[in-house]
């Protein structure tokens, strides 16, 4: 039988879990800060870090606001406002659906895919670099993905529930 923890203090494992979720917040802010100066150096000033995000994501795909929000995370940020900022923009290109007409899809212009491009090279020359200096195997991402998804998959399934007892 484990041992009781005393009123206040954390066991081991919450200890670890707390600094995990900790070091995913950072890890997402500096993800947004790696992409902020990568559009820096490419001169282009009008997309910040969370809008190159969105147009990354968007790739070739006709989506909503609903559907980026759910495969993103977009921390802080309001997609549907982000959303109308590219398009005034014109980053991408929005579709009122026939069916109903409270959507709208977007799709990237071909501005909005240039900028999808410098972010996907941003990222391929960023795992040519992990590759090369072997600081990280592609079997250390695998197992590393596969612990985010079991996060999320737990983190869903609380947020359905609200109970925490999954």
């Amino acid at each position: 039988m484990a041992k009781a923890t005393p009123p206040g203090e954390e066991t081991p494992a919450a200890n670890i879990y707390r600094k995990s979720i900790s070091f995913i917040e950072r890890m997402y802010r500096h993800l947004l800060d790696m992409v902020a100066a990568e559009m820096d150096r490419r001169g282009v000033d009008d997309v910040n870090s969370v809008q190159a995000m969105l147009l990354y994501n968007i790739a070739d795909s006709e989506v909503n606001a609903g559907e980026l929000r759910s495969q993103g995370h977009y921390l802080g940020s309001n997609v549907s406002y982000n959303l109308k900022k590219l398009t005034q923009s014109n980053y991408v290109h929005a579709v009122r659906s026939s069916s109903d007409r409270r959507v709208v899809r977007v799709q990237l212009t071909e501005k909005g895919q240039k900028v999808h491009a410098l972010v996907a090279d941003l990222f391929a020359r960023q795992a040519i670099k992990l590759e090369e200096q072997a600081a990280l195997a592609a079997h250390d991402l695998e197992v590393t993905n596969k612990v985010l998804a079991t996060l999320a998959q737990m983190w869903r399934e609380h947020g359905m529930t609200g109970d925490g007892n999954n």
